[in-house]
């Protein structure tokens, strides 16, 4: 049982997939790269599944995949359509938080079913989450990941968690761990791209990081980026309000443009050791290979001591 705002909250986990079922890929943010897009497809098929594609998902606008009103359009489409047991996303890259005051939230919460992607996804997951107490999944995308010419064996298990009700235990045995501030922990997992988390400050979509274990991760930001970003989170309360923070994945996050800088690790020292919350970095979640998926929603245990962190199931 989760606790926010004083009021107890049972997030709602999404049935699981069964062999034979159908998911529907939409693109709600950029425009996928479709070769890798059909490279990856039958990824889906090798799991069992049957692939509804959205209509729009080959539209272009820009730097959009398609206007506004067609990427709302498949989302909406997918969610109500009974057929379709799961959503996959395609791709990131920027335009979710242009459609997120406009979806349908009461049809999403009438038609809970998994939702799975990470990058500019993160502002869907946290409206998402926030609006309907759905349960959603931060993980590797088709065009984005799957897609690629290797991908590692661990990226594609993580999909195996949408089939059986799989409590994760994430070890040093899949990445090597460090301890920022020593501690232990559980509560309800929140967070995502930092760059993203960042972005719904003062809008009424704000991360709520109160009593929650806080994930973050980024790409190609430089190290005083990063700062910038961290110290917004810090100064609008979100760093204090969390009960423990991982650090995952901060891939290229290197200094580019300037000769003298402050290291990654500097950064997170300056606000998250600072923060002396129960903290670990090095994570293999974000936009790195291999990648490990992780639900949005449920309780988590995040232990120092034995340098674990370990996930309820985000499925029934």
């Amino acid at each position: 049982m989760d606790y926010r705002k004083g009021v107890a909250l049972l997030a709602i986990r999404p049935k699981k997939l069964q062999k034979g079922d159908t998911v529907g890929v939409i693109a709600p943010a950029s425009p996928p790269d479709l070769e890798k897009l059909q490279r990856a497809l039958p990824f889906l098929g090798e799991l069992g599944l049957n692939v509804k594609v959205g209509k729009h998902v080959e539209s272009v606008n820009g730097y959009l995949a398609g206007k506004d009103e067609e990427r709302i359009e498949d989302i909406h489409e997918m969610f109500a359509d009974k057929e379709v047991k799961g959503i996959i996303c395609a791709g990131g890259g920027f335009g979710t938080a242009r459609i997120a005051a406009r979806l349908d939230y009461e049809l999403v919460k009438h038609n809970p079913k998994i939702f799975w992607g990470y990058s500019d996804v993160t502002f869907l997951h946290t409206a998402i989450h926030q609006k309907t107490d759905l349960v959603t999944f931060h993980g590797p995308m088709l065009s984005s990941d799957i897609g690629q010419e290797k991908v590692y064996e661990l990226t594609k298990q993580s999909f195996k968690q949408l089939f059986t009700e799989t409590t994760i235990e994430y070890t040093e045995e899949v990445s090597l761990l460090e301890v920022i501030h020593e501690g232990k922990v559980t509560g309800e997992i929140i967070g995502g791209n930092l760059s993203l988390l960042v972005s719904t400050l003062g809008t009424p979509f704000e991360v709520d990081t109160r009593g929650k274990i806080l994930f973050m991760e980024d790409v190609d930001e430089e190290p005083y980026q990063v700062d910038r970003m961290l110290n917004q989170l810090k100064m609008a309360g979100k760093i204090e309000e969390a009960a423990g923070i991982l650090v995952c994945d901060f891939n290229n996050c290197t200094p580019k443009k300037r000769k003298r800088s402050l290291t990654l690790d500097d950064v997170v020292a300056d606000h998250i050791a600072s923060a002396h919350k129960p903290a670990m970095k090095g994570f293999k979640i974000g936009h790195c290979s291999p990648q490990v998926a992780i639900p949005i929603g449920v309780r988590g245990t995040l232990d120092t001591n034995s340098k674990t962190f370990i996930v309820e199931p985000g499925i029934q």
